[in-house]
């Protein structure tokens, strides 16, 4: 009985323990499923948090360090300010939504007819504001903000992106990285080839007139004084983004006064003009005429040597205002002016061949004389 109860007992024991090893056996792969389905939970929701980039955009960096998502296809654009309408209308005046300002005589003389009476929406500049309500209604794919990159065009760019919910894309207004800003639009629109064509004649004719200037010697360098508004008593110094042309070519600038803001001309008087005294002014605005008739300009060496000129202007200023590739052909006109041994170019020849590369237009020897008249260009 002993014997037999030993073996019930045994046999019971292995049943309980084969039962206990199922049961952790049962345990192990249930939890086995439990943590892959788990996982599979987790990683299906993983996937679901990853947005993804939104159709027909994708992510450039501007020439400001911005990460900025952008269309792959751009067809019309808006710049904040001048210089960079001027940009644009050079790589192709299709992209153009409206203008900055309306457009006066000279610009409608040389712009091709069918962008004339594209809207004036202001723009981020100086003290003008920019028309958001109908800027809104016309939708462009991006802006373009042209100037100078630092701290605080950063943040303007930033908030009017914010502002507008349409990307700000910003491009650099230097005029020594003009090629430099066409190389980057050209990726940005999509336009390499229109945009190696203007970037090479811009960067070959910043190298020339570099190259240039060192040549000109520091006792035959030409005093200039920038003869701006009305009465030609505003300017702006040395250094100045308003007066870098004359920097470049290797002008002295005799306006020693401090810049005034982005807006710039700083107001002088008859006195200090006298004092300093320039051989030669070239003139901005409607001053041209005042300077010679107001007897208080008479004791000036400019004016008496007969050294007062008017910056070629039409479309736009040669040499200022605004402050965008179209002061690649004031370096060749201005250094030509001040040193036409140095800076020997044919004005006329070269004033053609912007036009047509820049503008998009043809130039009749009528429309040479009427840009030449009073710039000592020839």
């Amino acid at each position: 009985m002993a014997s037999q109860r030993i073996v019930t007992d045994l046999w019971r024991g292995g049943i309980k323990l084969k039962r206990k090893r199922s049961y952790i056996i049962f345990l192990s792969i249930l939890a086995l499923l439990l943590s892959s389905g788990l996982a599979g939970c987790n990683k299906e929701k993983t996937q679901e948090t990853v947005v993804p980039a939104e159709p027909g955009m994708r992510t450039v960096v501007d020439m400001a360090g911005r990460e900025v998502s952008v269309p792959k296809q751009i067809k019309k654009v808006f710049s904040t300010n001048p210089p960079g309408t001027i940009l644009l209308y050079t790589m192709d005046p299709e992209l153009l939504i409206a203008w900055n300002y309306y457009l006066g005589e000279a610009e409608r003389k040389f712009i091709l007819p069918q962008y004339h009476e594209l809207p004036n929406l202001g723009g981020w500049m100086a003290k003008t504001t920019c028309n958001t309500e109908e800027l809104l209604k016309i939708g462009p794919d991006l802006i373009l903000y042209m100037g100078d990159i630092n701290d605080m065009s950063k943040s303007q760019a930033d908030d009017i992106q914010k502002q507008v919910n349409i990307p700000v894309v910003m491009v650099n207004g230097d005029l020594t990285k003009m090629d430099e800003t066409y190389d980057f639009t050209g990726k940005l629109l999509n336009m390499e080839k229109q945009a190696e064509l203007l970037g090479s004649y811009c960067r070959e004719t910043v190298k020339q007139v570099q190259a240039k200037s060192k040549n000109i010697a520091e006792d035959k360098r030409v005093r200039v004084y920038y003869a701006e508004g009305a009465s030609g008593l505003e300017t702006d110094p040395c250094g100045s983004r308003h007066t870098e042309v004359l920097d470049m070519v290797g002008g002295v600038n005799v306006a020693d006064v401090i810049a005034k803001g982005e807006r710039g001309m700083t107001q002088v008087s008859h006195e200090q003009v006298l004092l300093w005294n320039p051989d030669l002014i070239i003139c901005w605005g409607q001053c041209f005429k005042e300077i010679f008739s107001d007897s208080k300009w008479q004791n000036i060496k400019a004016v008496q040597d007969q050294k007062v000129y008017m910056v070629p202007s039409g479309p736009f200023n040669w040499f200022d205002r605004p402050p965008s590739v179209n002061r690649i052909l004031g370096l060749k006109w201005l250094g030509n002016l001040l040193y036409p041994e140095v800076y020997a170019y044919d004005i006329a020849k070269e004033t053609r061949e912007f036009y047509q590369k820049f503008y998009h237009y043809d130039l009749t020897d009528e429309d040479i004389t009427f840009l030449l008249k009073d710039s000592g260009g020839k």
